[in-house]
């Protein structure tokens, strides 16, 4: 099984320097996964640095998700601008909570219309969800015209599980995919989910742990 090809490569940490998101995009290239996942601030000098060799993802919203609808509008055009090629946004938890379902709806949206023919993912955070909320959010994302549903931010109380990856088989539809994130402590893991399914792994360990075997 082809695992690497499904890898969103990731460096998210605060901390992280100009040399480490080199090092990830280099890793990245090489070893042709499906992208470099790296911070908003850093789009612009990577889409320069990769010229083309690799899909550059960023993340919006992150990893809290409570910034306002014209704040994550403006930083997708902004990444989108810099060059970024994929855009993982971070839902409102809180409407969420308050059942606010309509705004988190046409909060996605309005970040699609932005986002065009780039691909959207839309981080649920699904550690603080319940099996309800998690089911509403399937619809939800589904009918927004997002690309994909995501697990995780990775900065959760936990990530990934194969009941939520069940959970969103059969819950999603009109073609929406799935990424697995936060929490892909092994090969095996990794396997399992795209055996169920899963079209994206946004992991920072994964890559390394493949190509050391």
């Amino acid at each position: 099984m082809d695992i690497i090809c499904h890898i969103d490569h990731t460096l998210l940490k605060q901390t992280a320097t100009w040399q480490q998101i080199q090092e990830i995009c280099e890793e990245a290239i090489k070893q042709k996964t499906a992208s470099v996942c790296i911070p908003p601030s850093y789009v612009k000098k990577v889409s320069e640095f990769v010229k083309g060799k690799i899909a550059v993802c960023t993340v919006i919203g992150f990893p809290n998700g409570y910034h306002t609808t014209e704040v994550k509008v403006f930083e997708t055009e902004n990444a989108i601008k810099n060059g970024a090629d994929e855009i993982d946004m971070v839902i409102n938890l809180g409407w969420v909570k308050d059942g606010l379902f309509d705004l988190v709806e046409q909060e996605i949206k309005a970040i699609k219309k932005v986002c065009g023919n780039h691909i959207l993912k839309v981080i649920v955070e699904t550690c603080y969800l319940t099996k309800q909320e998690k089911e509403m959010l399937c619809k939800i994302v589904s009918r927004s015209g997002a690309d994909f549903i995501k697990t995780s931010t990775g900065f959760g109380s936990g990530g990934a599980t194969v009941e939520d990856i069940k959970l969103f088989s059969e819950n999603i539809s009109n073609g929406v995919k799935i990424k697995a994130a936060g929490g892909i402590k092994s090969v095996s893991d990794a396997e399992e989910f795209l055996k169920l399914g899963v079209e994206r792994l946004g992991s920072s360990s994964l890559l390394g742990m493949i190509t050391k075997k």
